[in-house]
């Protein structure tokens, strides 16, 4: 109407609350005053974090974790400030063991380098997807370098090699079980398993073979678990046997998996043998298909890096245990390209952060076998020549575990690489030789080779010298190894409350070291040395906080459990 103002414009509200939002994200085109915020609220996280670092293994205080809060928590209707969520994310950092602190050797957990984290940061903050070099760039040369790299350091050629990133180590095996089925019962992936195929690995192996061969339709009873010797590497007459049988009840191979650096113990499996093994079977049976082999190298990978390492000059002067310890592990590692395919963790013994796990192909072609068609894929794709994610079972692969593994191949090289394996190996030695030489104490794998120690505590009155040979080979002393079996576990769980009560030293236990002749399971404490900042000091605080642990059950089982 004539005269009526007109209403004045107001801007919606949801365009205010994005206004909001939109810095709480990194700005697409460079601005000076929000990128330093950016860095900035990295930084106070870090230092929030950095904070609760002490002398403790563990990060903080100790935390009793609450499920029914955490159950209970709903999404608000409003957000929170950046200001106020970054403390309440570093919180949950408090309670938990600090793994490169040198008190801590739990299980095979490692520090990452400063150059690794920011190799998992930048893809973190611009967000590449593996899936094709459309989607990621540069960040799939990393990839194809990164694994080229390796590739030729465990006796690949790197022309004819191929190798990508997955969600870890049973990624790895499920792609080198998956591609063996394809060699053993062709055309499989399309139309399913129409033929009985069998997995043949040893009793010591990851227990992710089980996973593999169950979720491959395979079935885990066709995991045939073959008997080790006493330094946990595959029985080759036992597994000559029943790879044997296998083929005369008419089932097919589809792989061998060749245990390089077991969980436990760091059993290194003669992966030549088993080599020659399938070569001979392939020869006298007349069979229609090479069975793969798979090399389960998660934390044996790396010590590839000695292949070429002179170790009569010793050049690093590693003490006469460890340089004989890291030139038997060597001997059994630089076979390693004679598997058809390999998976290595990066996050393990490679000093990266999680997840940072490859698994590589001698022959690109064996790929082929578990490709899709592109008709099935219209909206991927369209440019470039790299295109994982026709084979991948991950269509989603971050850029975080190619430029973290590359990043410490730049960073350490092998000379640096040969120094963290040496000095890990040496600190395990120092303290399996101070094992051996205090009473109460057994250790189970005095000639592992690697940065594992497993060992038991016995009660007073026991000599541990001679009870290992008992309880491993005579029935009639069943009762005593489960009594001695509960005694570990009790020792056990005081150094656990210790260590999480922000004392003591972090170790870990395994329920089954390995089984006793007459079927026992055997219990065992587990040092597992990966931190850089490791001494023998350190090394002897163990010993002491044990035996400290195995005086107050002691104690206990005399008064009752009663102080």
């Amino acid at each position: 109407m004539d005269g009526q103002q007109p209403k004045p414009q107001t801007t919606p509200q949801f365009r205010r609350v994005l206004e909001g939002l939109r810095k709480a994200f990194p700005q697409p085109i460079s601005d000076p005053v929000h990128d330093a915020y950016m860095l900035y609220s990295i930084s106070r996280a870090l230092d929030v974090v950095d904070d609760l670092k002490s002398e403790a293994p563990i990060l903080g205080s100790p935390v009793e974790l609450d499920w029914q809060a955490a159950k209970s928590s709903r999404v608000a209707d409003g957000g929170q400030t950046l200001e106020q969520v970054i403390p309440e994310l570093a919180g949950y950092l408090n309670g938990m063991i600090n793994w490169g602190h040198p008190r801590c050797q739990v299980n095979v957990v490692t520090l990452p380098s400063i150059a690794s984290i920011i190799g998992v940061l930048l893809p973190s903050v611009y967000n590449p997807n593996l899936c094709s070099e459309e989607t990621s760039r540069r960040l799939a040369e990393a990839e194809v370098r990164s694994t080229s790299m390796v590739s030729e350091m465990l006796g690949y050629d790197p022309e004819e090699a191929v190798g990508f990133f997955t969600f870890g180590g049973t990624g790895g095996v499920l792609y080198g079980l998956k591609v063996g089925l394809e060699k053993a019962i062709p055309g499989c992936m399309k139309t399913g398993l129409r033929e009985e195929a069998v997995v043949l690995a040893s009793d010591e192996s990851h227990y992710c073979g089980l996973t593999a061969t169950g979720w491959l339709g395979i079935g885990q009873d066709n995991l045939i678990q073959i008997p080790t010797h006493p330094d946990n590497s595959i029985c080759i007459d036992a597994l000559e046997s029943a790879a044997r049988d296998a083929i005369a009840s008419g089932k097919k191979i589809a792989a061998f998996i060749a245990t390089m650096g077991t969980t436990d113990a760091f059993g290194l499996d003669d992966l030549e043998s088993i080599y020659q093994l399938r070569e001979r079977l392939v020869e006298e049976l007349s069979l229609s298909y090479v069975p793969h082999i798979h090399g389960d190298a998660a934390i044996g990978w790396a010590w590839s890096v000695f292949n070429d390492y002179d170790f009569e000059k010793n050049e690093l002067e590693f003490r006469g245990r460890t340089i004989r310890a890291l030139a038997a592990a060597k001997y059994r590692i630089h076979h390693m390209h004679l598997a058809d395919s390999i998976c290595l963790d990066f996050h393990k013994t490679g000093f990266a952060p999680y997840l940072s796990s490859a698994v590589l192909f001698k022959d690109r072609q064996d790929l082929d076998l578990i490709a899709r068609n592109r008709e099935a894929m219209p909206y991927l794709y369209q440019t470039g020549d790299y295109h994982p994610g026709m084979f991948t079972l991950e269509t989603s692969r971050g850029g975080g575990g190619p430029l973290a593994a590359l990043a410490n191949l730049l960073l350490l090289g092998k000379e640096g690489l040969r120094t963290l394996l040496g000095h890990i190996v040496e600190m395990a030695e120092v303290l399996r030789e101070d094992l051996e030489s205090r009473p109460y104490f057994a250790v189970l794998n005095s000639e592992n080779v690697g940065p594992v120690t497993l060992f038991r505590v016995y009660p007073e009155g026991v000599d541990p010298f001679t009870i290992k040979e008992r309880e491993f080979t005579d029935p009639t002393f069943r009762k005593q190894l489960l009594e001695y079996n509960e005694f570990n576990r009790q020792v056990y769980q005081h150094v656990h409350e210790e260590a999480l009560a922000g004392r003591g030293v972090a170790i870990s236990q395994t329920d089954c070291y390995r089984h006793t002749d007459y079927g026992e399971p055997v219990v065992a404490l587990k040092s597992y040395v990966l931190s850089p900042f490791s001494t023998e000091a350190e090394m002897q605080s163990i010993l002491d906080r044990v035996y400290a642990a195995r005086q107050r059950v002691e104690k206990e089982q005399i008064t009752g459990g009663a102080d």
